[in-house]
């Protein structure tokens, strides 16, 4: 019970974290300085980077254990090892959502050294230098909090509320998911869901709604709005 608590503590300091350095970057690239909030959930969380996180702690954690008496090539190694599967996880995510929902979350075609737009050079550089501030700044600072929630317990009522509000959204989200994905595949269309949130809140703007972009993906005629086309091996 305590490694579950203990676990869903670090994804949600990872999804909570990942998502301000997302709704920042998305910010300040901007050329009109818009807000956005990224990701498929509601709330103020994106699950690649909880699960991102938990998979570094992981690493850098119980790969102290190597048995490796140089330790300036212990820790570049641990700091490759963490760089290259939060590649991985971006790469496994992105296959995932085009393969089983017709979706694409992010879209690097139109970056230089990019694999199938699933993963690029840029972005990968990006998480090596997040790494490195993990690894080299922030994991004594998760540790240390992981051993103060060790002892004092009563702060996982904390944590189990941050899981059911998470879950409640992830099913939530999923549903839009899943309408997505069946208009997809009868449509025959690759859905690039940020741009459809973009253009969604566009119109709203035109209009001037008070209507939410997952209540009109719930209730809209999404024919209107989504991407023409696309070709599913590009």
């Amino acid at each position: 019970m305590y490694s579950f608590v203990m676990y869903v503590f670090i994804f949600a300091i990872g999804t909570i974290f990942g998502w301000c350095i997302e709704v920042l970057y998305r910010h300040f690239a901007d050329p009109e300085k818009r807000w956005f909030n990224p990701g498929f959930c509601v709330g103020p969380w994106l699950p690649i980077y909880g699960v991102g996180l938990i998979t570094a702690f992981f690493i850098t954690n119980f790969g102290e254990r190597i048995d490796i008496d140089n330790i300036v090539i212990k820790r570049l190694l641990l700091f490759f090892m963490t760089s290259v599967c939060m590649t991985v996880i971006e790469l496994i995510g992105g296959w995932f959502l085009l393969k089983f929902f017709n979706l694409r979350l992010w879209d690097y075609r139109e970056e230089k050294f990019n694999y199938k737009g699933f993963i690029c050079l840029k972005f990968s550089i990006y998480w090596m230098i997040i790494s490195a501030v993990y690894y080299f700044l922030i994991h004594p600072r998760v540790w240390i909090s992981v051993e103060w929630l060790s002892k004092n317990l009563v702060f996982s009522f904390s944590v189990g509320m941050f899981f059911g509000v998470f879950i409640l959204d992830l099913i939530y989200s999923g549903n839009v998911l899943v309408k997505l994905k069946e208009y997809a595949k009868k449509s025959g269309v690759i859905i690039k869901f940020e741009e459809l949130k973009e253009r969604i809140n566009r119109e709203q703007e035109k209009a001037n709604a008070k209507v939410t972009f997952f209540t009109l993906m719930l209730k809209e005629n999404l024919s209107n709005i989504l991407p023409r086309k696309e070709n599913k091996g590009n």
